[in-house]
């Protein structure tokens, strides 16, 4: 096995009262790639600028191999005093480095080169702070939550740009698809430690849950193990002093265990605040349109929304997304159009920029407005710090100012500012920002149980596809078209459209109008006998697959499996990809042949 590139050794950090890390081993070897797991306010962040070497451990170690160039990405990056994007790219060149690279990656990145950093918005910034950290080709990459504020297209372009690379990677992110496409290990912060895994994200829910299982088992044991010791004591005590003291120093070892265990952090208790149904129709659009000058934002749209959809919306920033959805709920008026709002619409916004929070005000203040303690949640009063609890602020962070939050508690304070609203049609702004993996499983849950209407803006491919019922995604010069189903239902259906069309994706009204105007006399087309015979079996082999990855997961969960039958680990590691592969082209096979039947059957 080669050396680390990077090590850290027994790190040791506190702030306050409890140790932030106590004794974290973390190692990075040449052209690992490794996701760093935990909660908002594990030390993650933290955890990341040791080995950049921008903190300073209360003890421990930090060693990196002599030669090693590393780089270190920001969540909020420092542009100093340069004057250019270029500029600032350029600043982080070797004079061995490629001169090129600068220009080059901004260009990708949608940057001339001749914007002011100071004037950059969220998305563009991160941008620059990529360029900047790529342009070398470091052997080792530091990114603490590069997809933030970047467009679906950017994200996929920065998965192809670091999956080329040799460079070694260590990613903080929320973005589940992102960790999943591009990690090979897992490092878990939990609790001040890390434990660490040889395994993607794809394998580190089922571990986590595993691991967590195992030690509330344990802790139960060593309740049960104390009661035992305790009876003893009160009622077994024998005449033998030595084996007496022995004994009761064991017990005593036993309850200093179980006073310094500790337990998990609880999960975020989400819940809107519902108002009084709707009626069935929410919104219906009509010929909408909209134009700033001559850029078209939104042309010729239409579209109807029913009580209980959950439509997402998606495409690059810039392209309008905002704009449709202050188009849709009545927050601007279109051009020409027409837009129907139904009956009885109470609407929650939840903003993804955080201007509107105080940073001068304190979290109870920016919760209740600056009076008292109660806040009202559904149109009742409920004391401050009960609600913050609900999403996971402790008591003792009622008095914090808003401006020293992280990025995620920012995040969760702006979801319990829009959630006590009373609504039933909920409109949210990239609400995964920042947020914890845990805390992204009870906002799905959530919105799962939410009996209203939800409109949802997002960059997160796998939120989407467990969230959305539907997805708009635009297609240029203004033409938005609507796809039933999540994220990878429309990549589907659009990558379809665009394999039959030489130009871009047809709006599925032009669609229709052609099937009418289609000769009567045209033959119609019918499932060949193959094909009939695929839809009716590959629903059984993707069951068959899906159990066959299922039971080969089992044997991975092993953890000592790797030192124990390193063969047998790779074996079932090249058997479980080569079932995803099969399962995931069924999968699209049978989902095109579906669409194929349903087309038939309506033409």
């Amino acid at each position: 096995m080669a050396p680390p590139l990077i090590q850290l050794k027994d790190i040791r950090l506190t702030f306050g009262g409890t140790p932030l890390l106590s004794g974290v081993e973390l190692n990075v070897a040449p052209s690992e790639r490794v996701c760093l797991i935990g909660r908002n306010g594990s030390g993650k962040s933290t955890l990341l600028k040791i080995a950049a070497g921008l903190v300073e451990p209360d003890g421990g170690t930090r060693f990196v191999q002599p030669g090693a160039t590393v780089r270190y990405l920001p969540q909020e990056p420092d542009f100093g005093e340069h004057k250019t994007t270029l500029a600032y790219v350029e600043s982080g060149l070797a004079p061995g480095d490629d001169q090129h690279q600068a220009r080059y990656l901004l260009e990708q990145l949608g940057l001339t080169g001749d914007e002011n950093p100071h004037n950059l918005s969220g998305g563009e910034a991160r941008r620059a702070a990529l360029a900047y950290v790529l342009a070398p080709s470091p052997d080792i990459l530091l990114l603490d939550e590069p997809t933030n504020h970047l467009d679906l297209a950017t994200i996929e372009w920065l998965e192809q740009e670091l999956d080329s690379r040799r460079s070694a990677l260590v990613i903080i992110s929320h973005d589940r698809r992102f960790l999943t496409n591009l990690s090979r290990a897992t490092a878990w912060l939990d609790r001040g430690k890390i434990k660490q895994i040889d395994r993607g994200f794809a394998s580190f829910e089922s571990w986590r849950d595993e691991v967590l299982a195992e030690e509330e088992r344990d802790q139960h044991k060593l309740d049960r193990k104390i009661v035992d010791e305790e009876h003893w004591l009160r009622h077994g005590v024998s005449g033998r002093r030595k084996r007496n003291v022995k004994r009761l120093a064991n017990l005593h070892t036993l309850r200093d265990q179980r006073r310094n265990y500790r337990g998990t952090a609880g999960t975020a208790s989400l819940a809107a605040a519902e108002a009084e149904q709707s009626g069935k129709l929410v919104i219906e659009a009509k010929g909408v349109t909209k134009a700033y000058g001559e850029r078209k934002i939104v042309e010729n749209f239409s579209t109807r929304i029913q009580r209980g959809d959950r439509l997402g919306i998606i495409g690059p920033n810039g392209a309008g997304k905002t704009t449709l959805v202050n188009l849709l709920t009545g927050g601007a008026e279109p051009d020409s159009g027409t837009v129907r709002l139904g009956a009885n619409l109470e609407i929650a916004t939840l903003d993804q920029h955080r201007e509107s929070l105080d940073p001068k005000s304190t979290l109870a203040e920016a919760l209740t407005g600056g009076r008292g303690d109660q806040i009202m949640v559904g149109g009742k009063p409920k004391h401050v710090v009960g609600y913050m609890k609900d999403f996971l602020f402790a008591q003792e962070q009622r008095g914090t100012p808003v401006e020293v939050l992280s990025g995620g508690e920012r995040g969760r304070l702006m979801l319990a500012r829009a959630l006590a609203k009373p609504s039933n049609l909920l409109v949210l702004d990239e609400p995964t920002n920042d947020l914890d993996l845990e805390t992204l499983d009870v906002l799905e849950d959530m919105l799962g149980d939410y009996e209203g209407t939800v409109i949802l803006i997002s960059h997160d491919r796998d939120f989407l596809d467990r969230v959305v019922t539907s997805v708009i995604a635009p297609e240029g010069n203004g033409k938005w078209t609507e796809y039933a189903g999540g994220y990878s239902d429309m990549l589907t259906q659009r990558g379809a459209d665009l394999k039959r069309e030489t130009t871009k994706a047809q709006p599925v009204a032009e669609k229709r109008e052609e099937r009418a105007a289609a000769p009567a006399s045209a033959p119609k087309r019918k499932l060949s006998f193959n094909e009939k015979h695929a839809l009716e079996t590959l629903p059984k082999k993707m069951e068959t697959l899906q159990a066959d990855i299922a039971k080969l997961q089992r044997v991975l969960d092993d953890p000592n499996l790797y030192a124990k039958d390193r063969k047998k680990f790779d074996d079932t590691s090249a058997a479980i990809a080569k079932a995803h592969d099969e399962l995931s082209a069924a999968e699209e096979r049978w989902l095109e042949l579906e669409m194929l039947r349903e087309e038939i059957e309506q033409a």
